[in-house]
């Protein structure tokens, strides 16, 4: 079947977007082609003629001629003005934009069902690892039991030199920066936001479940210290900041992010760089590891090509599980075993642990690993950032409810080793 002529409508003209007009206009076989592009500030100097060029967005989403639309752009609140006006009008779009996705995924399932055109973004979410479409193709029919794994590639950037050079977090960061992994401001990257968003588009695609970022309990690596890197060498392990989505019974998934201290037998544990890993674990096929480049022009300009070459043949997600599973709901009610480094002793005592395994006081470094209820956690959150305590998760928790191999619930109260 000869696939259509696609005539590309292009928001944003940054690091992806001329990647992407470069490999288009370079591949003469490829059937697509850029003929608009709309850009914010006209003033900046352009490496193509300039008639290619608008500040007009309507010059796009009201040419006969566009019928892909492609979003590169970075306000998250511009982009979902487009991205729905584009859907209204029946353009098909492509879109690279994870906040934007993940603040907006109800209203953009309605937008994408009631003018039936197809919203692709396999660029949201962890650089050149096809997830997405994997999620929704391969495991169409699974039952998934988890998905996890490091989906920002600068902060493993900023961990892997921390701990392979004995840098300081500061001098790792603009190390970071300089090679365009991380931002001048940084926040959404080791602030765990970044991740958070692309861990609720895949919540969507794994599970079928809509959950808000505002839901999810994300904690960062902002604070952590050599100290901590010495806790986690004297025990052989790294610390990596993972995500986590997990069904922990019949009717509920419970989803977060934090740092994690993991082993030499975790799939995750030579992951490093500013490369990303993604672990699925279900039914039939059991546990199955992705690792591919997760930051950088050329991991996510590689997506928004697949996308486009996807378009070529009307390709669209169908979201099956979110008709299937529409009983699944979020929840925070597990207990996690986490260490804690604290600074004041007073601040411990505010702390809502459970049980407290592992304590360690001195003058310079004071340390705790304990239980502690994510939905806890999530509420203290501002105090420990207010006072700089770093945490991370340790691959236990103790949950009352659980899911078996066939989907059924089960009672135990039992501590369970986790990836």
């Amino acid at each position: 079947m000869n696939p259509k002529k696609l005539k590309i409508g292009l928001f944003g003209f940054g690091c992806v977007g001329q990647g992407l007009y470069d490999i288009l206009n370079k591949n003469e076989n490829f059937p697509a082609e850029v003929v608009r592009i709309c850009i914010k500030h006209p003033e900046k100097p352009r490496p193509i003629d300039l008639s290619y060029f608008t500040t007009q967005a309507q010059e796009i989403l009201e040419n006969p001629e566009i019928n892909l639309v492609v979003e590169l752009i970075d306000n998250a609140d511009e982009a979902f003005v487009i991205v729905s006006e584009a859907l209204k009008r029946r353009k098909p779009v492509v879109t690279a934009n994870k906040k934007m996705l993940a603040e907006h995924l109800s209203e953009l399932l309605e937008l994408q069902k009631q003018y039936q055109t197809p919203l692709l973004y396999e660029a949201s979410a962890c650089g050149s690892i096809p997830i997405i479409r994997t999620l929704e193709e391969y495991y169409d029919n699974e039952h998934l039991y988890a998905i996890s794994g490091i989906f920002n590639g600068s902060t493993n950037y900023i961990l892997t030199k921390i701990a392979q050079e004995n840098l300081s977090y500061e001098v790792a960061l603009r190390k970071a920066q300089e090679l365009g992994f991380a931002e001048s401001n940084p926040i959404l990257d080791v602030g765990g936001f970044d991740a958070k968003y692309k861990l609720c588009i895949l919540v969507l695609h794994a599970f079928g479940l809509v959950v808000s970022p505002d839901e999810v309990f994300n904690y960062g690596i902002e604070q952590f210290s050599l100290q901590d890197l010495q806790y986690a060498k004297e025990k052989g392990l790294k610390i990596k900041l993972i995500n986590h989505a997990e069904k922990v019974s019949k009717n509920e998934v419970v989803v977060f992010l934090m740092p994690q201290l993991i082993n030499s037998n975790h799939p995750l544990f030579h992951v490093e760089n500013e490369t990303n890993g993604v672990i699925v674990e279900a039914a039939f096929s059991q546990k199955q590891i992705f690792i591919g480049k997760g930051a950088g022009g050329h991991p996510t300009g590689s997506a928004v090509l697949s996308d486009i070459s996807a378009s070529l043949y009307n390709y669209r997600y169908e979201y099956k599980k979110s008709y299937r599973n529409s009983h699944l709901q979020f929840t925070e009610k597990v207990l996690l075993e986490i260490y804690l480094r604290y600074n004041q002793e007073t601040e411990l005592r505010n702390i809502p642990f459970e049980h407290i395994s592992e304590l360690y006081c001195s003058e310079s470094f004071k340390y705790a690993v304990g239980i502690i209820s994510l939905q806890k956690l999530h509420q203290i959150k501002p105090y420990l950032q207010e006072r700089g305590i770093f945490i991370a998760y340790t691959g236990k928790k103790i949950q009352s409810v659980g899911v078996n191999h066939t989907g059924e619930s089960q009672e135990r109260q039992v501590l369970l080793e986790t990836v």
